[in-house]
């Protein structure tokens, strides 16, 4: 029997397909996305950063091609007795405790300890402060 609408049996419009979109890479670290991708069998990638997570400073390559060379044990340089003796001189003079005048540097008091009894291995830049904070020459020749 025929149709009694034409073109009934044919469809005039195009089909309706719907498209997912492409999930955003906040929405794919969202614990709860990953979790559900986890107990779905889902796809989850993880990547580890380099030095993520470390406080660690590079070390200094310098130093152990020096100690590499060295032919004898190493050891490192320590105060010398001359600039032990000014700085507590020094310190004294402007009568101040090692907990001052770490404070005035902007050092750790243990760090003033370890200059006036020799364990510290010396930096030029502890010294430059030190020697505007007490007034005294401890960096080259000293007389």
């Amino acid at each position: 029997m025929p149709s009694r609408f034409p073109g009934a049996m044919t469809q005039d419009w195009d089909p309706v397909v719907l498209h997912k979109h492409k999930p955003k890479s906040n929405d794919l670290r969202d614990p709860k996305a990953v979790n559900h991708a986890l107990r779905t069998g889902g796809s989850v990638q993880t990547l580890k950063k380099a030095d993520a997570g470390s406080n660690k400073k590079p070390a200094v390559v310098v130093n152990a091609r020096k100690l590499d060379e060295e032919t004898e044990p190493g050891s490192l340089n320590r105060v010398s007795t001359e600039v032990r003796q000014a700085i507590q001189k020094a310190r004294l003079g402007k009568k101040m405790s090692q907990a001052e005048l770490a404070k005035l540097i902007n050092e750790r008091p243990q760090v003033v300890q370890d200059y006036e009894s020799g364990k510290a291995v010396p930096n030029q830049m502890v010294l430059a402060k030190m020697e505007k904070v007490l007034e005294v020459k401890l960096r080259g020749k000293m007389k």
